[in-house]
């Protein structure tokens, strides 16, 4: 629910309490599937939880509220350029307002220094529907730049929200597809239990190396289609899983939503922390999973993704220049027509409505 909307607003005003907000948006729900959607607050009226002349004060507040939110969107832009990547300056409430159908991917630095390498990489970004910022380095080095982001949204953040947002509706299921042996079906039941209700329907753990066996992700890919899901949560870590989306999305019919969310299905099975929210909000969170991983992740945060920082510097003087790679698939490109990946990255944030 996002900070404008009327429930937040009557939550704010103490007006109401959260149990009252959700038997209201519970009740609305079930009226909408039987004789047509009604307003919330005249639920909440009509319940005599609120009085008429509340209702009408907490939604003078909510058009003053939206007034300043458009006047600050005016001067806000929409998209932020970090090196090769343009990044979405959507805070967590506008992605899940809008957040509808499409391919969601959450952009780190180790992210983006893979970007520097991998054509392929690049290409499944591009081609992707929203990008936000899952990192407080980022942050920083948006505001570095000189336009900084409105929030972080990381991925491990973003996918637990958007199942308790979406936790009454019914039109909103999940396939989770990754983790080790076990860790996906943990997962699906641990946020079934949370939330009280099947919002996850379909879980896999593949084998290890499963993306070079053809037979097997079409094997992965029927059985997501045989759940009828309309989310696929994909965590088998950067850059495979865009890869993996990228590859197959258009084999899945069913899911409008797909998403990229590395270790969130580690954490919410419980078999991974997550560093302590301190550290998070400082941007140390790479210490404490070097920390956890050190033989695994040592090498990435303190070689591979070092020269980061230089690279920054250099854009923030206009000398940085973006890596060309050539396309590798000509499947969707026209006869004789020659296409950069950077050049379709550039046109999907021109275009982007």
């Amino acid at each position: 629910m996002t900070g404008n909307s009327l429930g937040s607003i009557l939550l704010k005003k103490r007006l109401i309490t959260q149990s009252q907000l959700e038997q209201a948006l519970r009740k609305q729900r079930q009226q909408a599937k039987a004789c047509g959607w009604q307003l919330l607050g005249e639920i909440l009226v009509d319940d005599r939880v609120i009085s008429r002349r509340a209702l009408e004060n907490a939604l003078a507040t909510q058009a003053q509220l939206n007034e300043v939110h458009s006047l600050q969107a005016d001067f806000e832009p929409s998209q932020i350029d970090i090196l090769n990547v343009s990044i979405d300056n959507m805070s967590m409430h506008e992605l899940l307002d809008q957040l509808h159908n499409g391919v969601v991917l959450t952009p780190n630095v180790d992210h983006v220094m893979k970007l520097q390498k991998d054509p392929d990489f690049l290409r499944a970004y591009a081609l992707a529907d929203y990008r936000v910022c899952d990192s407080q380095v980022l942050m920083y080095a948006s505001k570095f730049l000189g336009t900084p982001f409105k929030e972080k949204v990381s991925g491990s953040d973003l996918f637990p929200r958007f199942c308790e947002f979406h936790q009454y509706n019914d039109g909103i299921t999940v396939f989770l597809l990754g983790g080790a042996k076990g860790v996906a079906a943990q997962a699906k039941n641990n946020i079934n239990e949370r939330l009280d209700r099947e919002i996850v329907i379909g879980a896999h753990s593949p084998s290890f190396g499963f993306e070079k066996d053809e037979q097997e992700c079409l094997e992965i890919v029927e059985m997501i289609n045989q759940s009828k899901a309309t989310v696929l949560a994909v965590g088998v870590g950067a850059p495979k899983q865009e890869k993996w989306i990228y590859k197959y999305k258009h084999k899945l019919p069913h899911v409008k939503i797909f998403m990229a969310v590395g270790a969130t299905l580690d954490f919410e099975a419980g078999v991974l922390k997550r560093s302590p929210k301190w550290m998070s909000d400082l941007g140390i969170e790479w210490l404490f999973r070097i920390y956890c991983d050190p033989q695994r992740l040592w090498k990435r945060y303190l070689v591979e993704d070092l020269p980061f920082f230089w690279l920054l510097l250099q854009q923030k003087f206009g000398l940085y220049t973006p890596p060309r790679f050539e396309t590798l698939d000509r499947r969707h490109v026209p006869v004789n027509v020659k296409v950069t990946v950077n050049r379709l990255l550039r046109k999907r944030a021109t275009t982007k409505v």
